[in-house]
């Protein structure tokens, strides 16, 4: 039975990562720390955690877990990954975004050079069983060659980009990203929040991949909306994909596939999904610890290309031009985008 630990559990996606311990059969939830006592109490007596710290550092010494549940603002990812290698730790599972911009990503990168400690982002959406079973549709060739992927989500890149954006990489796996092109537009999301998220109110990116593919992601407002005249934004994830013999779309509260004129659909419910996702998610790194060769589909690697595209998006809206993954990001982006957006504003 891996030992398990959450760091930082004020949120409600603490209380997700541990709910979802009711559906994981090699891992239980052993120990929790964060800084508010009172919260860490509450939460604890919640889920039943006798193990509380309010140093993290402290709780890898003295609990030395084997998988560990990252719940910190981005400011603090890599803080926390030094400290779990450095303790030992065999995993991590982190939640998005990973990095903010180039300096974060970069020092990311670095670190991700020599780390043995495994570490996975909390994409949860990747193992939802609807989200899964259309997934495998697309892989098996049921929709024929694949040419195109619509994404999107009404919360900004930082939120749910790199969400829709890890959903474009699970339909189009084999697909490595050749140019990158963007545009951005509002400055308000870049303004200073307690978490951090910045990112431009809207964005549009246009992907090629090596196989042809092709792939449009849409983030904030110019998104569609999924939930007609709902106004909570979070609400209003999707991914479609198109293929040479029908469709497969997925969104938060339904699914339709269109294969060789058969049309099928319906409703399902996030929760109830999300719950399950979660305990899949954690359930696959549990294989990786066991098998080398089983790599999380959400590690460390991937998750960085994501976010090379993201740099890549914003870079291409501010100076009009098509990027690669190889292109060099660009310095001090958010000081500059929010320069840049809010002058664009005015």
């Amino acid at each position: 039975m891996y030992k398990c630990a959450i760091i930082a559990v004020s949120g409600g996606r603490a209380r997700g990562l541990a709910a979802a311990y009711q559906h994981i059969t090699r891992g239980k939830l052993v120990a929790i720390a964060t800084r508010q006592q009172d919260k860490l109490d509450a939460f604890g007596d919640q889920f039943g955690v006798a193990a509380r710290y309010t140093d993290y550092r402290e709780l890898f010494a003295r609990e030395k877990p084997d998988l560990v549940h990252v719940n910190t603002p981005p400011n603090v990812r890599l803080e926390v990954f030094q400290a779990a290698e450095e303790a030992g730790i065999p995993a991590v599972i982190v939640e998005k975004p990973l990095a903010i911009q180039a300096e974060d990503y970069l020092a990311i990168c670095d670190f991700a050079k020599t780390a043995k400690v495994k570490i996975a982002i909390n994409h949860q959406l990747h193992f939802h069983p609807r989200r899964l079973a259309l997934q495998r549709l697309v892989q098996e060739g049921k929709i024929g060659e694949l040419r195109f992927i619509d994404a999107s989500s009404r919360l900004n890149m930082a939120y749910q980009g790199t969400h829709t954006l890890q959903a474009i990489a699970a339909f189009n796996p084999s697909g490595k990203p050749v140019t990158i092109m963007g545009q951005v537009a509002g400055a308000q999301g870049l303004l200073e929040t307690p978490k951090q998220h910045f990112a431009p109110d809207q964005t549009i990116s246009t992907l090629t991949f090596d196989n042809g593919v092709s792939a449009l992601l849409r983030c904030g407002a110019n998104a569609p909306e999924v939930l007609l005249n709902d106004n909570r934004m979070h609400l209003h994830k999707r991914v479609a994909a198109y293929g040479a013999r029908g469709t497969v779309q997925w969104s938060m509260w339904g699914w339709e596939t269109n294969i060789d004129g058969k049309l099928e659909g319906g409703r399902h419910e996030y929760a109830a999904e999300d719950i399950l996702g979660q305990a899949a998610m954690t359930e696959a790194m549990f294989d990786w610890l066991e098998n080398a060769q089983a790599v999380h589909p959400l590690n460390l690697d991937a998750a960085l290309q994501d976010f090379n595209i993201v740099l890549k998006t914003y870079m291409s809206g501010l100076n009009h031009r098509a990027y690669t993954l190889a292109d060099a990001p660009q310095p001090a982006l958010i000081a500059t985008l929010r320069r840049t957006l809010d002058a664009r504003q005015r």
